[in-house]
């Protein structure tokens, strides 16, 4: 890259921080639940936006930089995410569970029978009740990622609770 296409390529990154970097901290504080984090995402995005070799080949910076940043803050969420299950299991792995090892034996169970009771169900049942009570979704959320009313994915996750209750109650019975 030449100096002067480095220059007009910096100052484009300038103009993208100056008009757009309050909406992307925005963007990027709702996916992330955190104003540090946001920040230190839309930092790197902006520095990948300045190393980027292929310039001349993307339409809008603008669409490009939020591409960026939210696959950044897919990242940083599955990395927060393994950190949390690293964790559970780290505290379960104390001596509590030597002296109940049957807890570890029933649960594996109760979770294998609850993915079996979600495969049987529609898709979009299945789908609405992992993200609503699984994940810790609000409906509205669930509703909009699932192009659904609201009214629909209760309706989804009702039929789920109450299938995968089926079935655990079906398990139950000798």
């Amino acid at each position: 890259m030449s100096t002067v296409t480095l220059s007009v390529h910096v100052s484009d990154i300038e103009k993208l921080f100056r008009e757009h970097n309050r909406a992307l901290i925005a963007f990027l504080q709702c996916r992330l639940n955190s104003l540090s984090d946001a920040q230190e995402v839309a930092q790197e995005a902006y520095l990948r936006m300045l190393t980027m070799d292929n310039r001349e080949e993307v339409d809008s910076l603008r669409g490009y930089l939020f591409k960026i940043a939210g696959n950044l803050a897919i990242d940083r969420l599955r990395k927060r995410k393994v950190r949390s299950d690293f964790a559970i299991v780290q505290s379960h792995d104390e001596p509590v569970d030597e002296q109940r090892p049957d807890h570890h034996a029933v649960a594996v169970e109760q979770v294998a029978g609850l993915r079996q009771a979600l495969r049987e169900l529609p898709a979009k049942a299945s789908q609405a009740f992992v993200m609503h009570v699984i994940e810790g979704r609000d409906f509205n959320s669930v509703a909009q990622t699932m192009k659904l009313s609201e009214r629909m994915v209760r309706y989804h996750v009702a039929h789920a609770l109450a299938h995968c209750r089926a079935y655990v109650d079906e398990k139950e019975m000798p």
